[in-house]
């Protein structure tokens, strides 16, 4: 049985994209092709080396958010100022697809963006053009698969959803039909 998002948007949201955009043949419909997941590690990093510890609950952590194994990014160039040596692990990063992207999705929406303090919404200018939308939590701990309880760092993390035949205008639509929280227009007085 597909994730509850995934016949969402197969269904419903299809249709209202089919009906503001005109668009008709089935292959050049937009679709939400992948999130990924990304976190810097730059703060966690002690002289010249990732503290051992940090990088294990940053791996732990990712893979209960996400149910999927994080694979470690290197430096590509060394940066005195930053502390940063080509080829030392500076991040981790998740890519899902499928199933278990549509279920990650369901979870971001209905159980951790909910969990967010003070959140009024995510601003809809961070589109890149091609329709993919970017965007920034500050700490793991919304999700309720963390137990901060032992977590001993905090870390924030990066998110794309990736679309395919999109632009910014079908995006913003299909993310707003499947419930992503975008900030409210202002209304104008007068």
């Amino acid at each position: 049985m597909p994730p509850r998002m995934q016949e969402k948007f197969n269904g419903p949201v299809t249709e209202k994209i089919k009906a503001e955009s005109g668009i008709t043949n089935p292959m050049a419909m937009p679709k939400l092709d992948k999130i990924v997941v990304s976190v810097g590690m730059g703060k966690l990093i002690e002289g010249t080396k990732l503290n051992a510890r940090a990088k294990e609950q940053v791996v732990k952590d990712l893979a209960l958010i996400t149910g999927q194994k994080p694979i470690m990014t290197v430096a590509k160039k060394s940066v005195a100022n930053f502390k940063v040596r080509a080829g030392y692990e500076n991040g981790a990063m998740v890519t899902l697809r499928g199933p278990r992207m549509w279920e990650f999705f369901d979870r971001l929406v209905s159980l951790a963006m909910p969990r967010i303090k003070d959140f009024r919404g995510f601003k809809d200018k961070s589109f890149d053009g091609r329709g993919s939308y970017s965007f920034g939590l500050t700490e793991q701990g919304i999700f309720p698969e963390v137990d901060m309880a032992n977590a001993q760092h905090t870390f924030g993390m990066h998110m794309t959803l990736v679309f395919k035949n999109s632009t910014d205008e079908i995006s913003r639509v299909a993310l707003a039909e499947l419930g992503f929280p975008f900030v409210k227009p202002e209304k104008k007085n007068g």
